[in-house]
């Protein structure tokens, strides 16, 4: 019997690299997506060419157009490929804390109750296989916010000599902050992982991520950011920059990298894990820097605007500590910085723009 794996959202960003990287090599990928993002941020973000690319032109992939809030149908699929899943990722998501609050019920039902469904089907069919969750930075809320930092000329900075100057590391607390709607159905979903792994013993791990990135995102205003600064200066679109004066710093790290780490963990899986996983001190800018750096590699101007109020919950300062995860997985390496990302993503830009 051929080994598989299930890959969620598998059209998207981190999605559609897990299933090029599992089938290059040689595993047959089952991917779920029924392309929500559409619905979420409109046309322009929908996941369906990505998905008529893996259907054409990946050997070893079958995809199915199911909404893992439905938990019979994910149920089904899982007891279809009984003794055979090799590994479940799970990266389908409603990824925007803007979007949530506009309707709070589908954002928690796709994230929660979504992962509680692939959890159970897990547990019944497949309980061995390594669970992987992409979670996010956003379950800490805003405490990052209460941070000593310091205004530099073009970003803020951590105070030297804090013990979160290399990055935030898994002891910060996701409690008594604020999180976004979002944030806190990814806590809810982030915590229902860890408890799998804990609870039932089974070989589940939370990668808490930054800014996840790639040639590959389609990117929108409420989600993608690199990649839609990159849109932006292309196409000459208006961007918008809300709060922080544009100093706010954030870490990359592009989707290969990303799914580098899930391989590395299925080979040697722990239980109940959690990680923080980004660009860390390797890859990260703030916004007038990716500004800059999108002008120059694009060789156009970017019509932006400043708008004084931030996002609800937005992270002035936001740099992961990668070196738990390097502990546990030192064959882990970097293979993108910051530029190559951008070179990379106007690439993409500039082919269909």
């Amino acid at each position: 019997m051929m080994r598989i794996v299930i890959v969620t959202g598998s059209a998207g960003l981190i999605g559609s690299e897990s299933v090029r990287r599992f089938a290059k090599d040689g595993t047959r990928v089952v991917g779920i997506d029924n392309d929500m993002r559409a619905q979420f941020f409109g046309a322009e973000a929908s996941t369906r060419k990505t998905r008529d690319d893996l259907i054409a032109n990946v050997r070893e992939y079958e995809h199915h157009n199911i909404d893992i809030r439905d938990a019979a149908a994910i149920m089904d699929l899982f007891k279809q490929h009984r003794g055979a899943i090799q590994a479940i990722v799970h990266t389908a998501s409603q990824p925007s804390h803007d979007w949530a609050a506009r309707d709070p019920q589908t954002d928690f039902s796709v994230n929660a109750n979504g992962t509680l469904n692939l959890l159970e089907a897990a547990r019944t069919f497949s309980p061995e296989a390594p669970f992987i969750f992409t979670s996010t930075n956003k379950v800490y809320g805003d405490r990052p916010n209460a941070l000593p930092l310091r205004e530099l000329d073009k970003r803020w900075e951590i105070e030297s000599g804090h013990e979160y100057e290399p990055g935030i590391s898994e002891t910060m607390s996701i409690d008594c902050s604020r999180h976004s709607l979002f944030g806190a159905s990814k806590v809810a979903a982030d915590v229902l992982v860890q408890e799998y792994g804990r609870y039932f013993g089974m070989p589940t791990v939370s990668f808490r991520g930054g800014c996840l990135t790639g040639p590959a995102h389609a990117g929108t205003e409420l989600h993608g950011f690199l990649s839609y600064l990159m849109i932006c200066a292309v196409t000459g679109r208006p961007y918008r920059v809300f709060g922080y004066k544009g100093k706010q710093v954030r870490d990359n790290i592009h989707s290969s990298d990303l799914v580098d780490a899930f391989v590395q963990f299925i080979r040697s899986p722990r239980a109940g894990e959690v990680y923080n996983i980004g660009g860390s001190r390797h890859s990260n800018c703030s916004m007038l820097e990716a500004i800059e750096m999108c002008e120059q590699i694009s060789g156009k101007k970017l019509n932006w605007s400043y708008e004084e109020t931030n996002r609800i919950g937005d992270h002035i300062w936001w740099i992961s500590d990668v070196r738990k995860f390097q502990t546990h997985y030192p064959n882990w390496k970097f293979r993108y910085g910051l530029h190559d990302i951008i070179e990379e993503i106007h690439a993409a830009v500039a082919q269909t723009a």
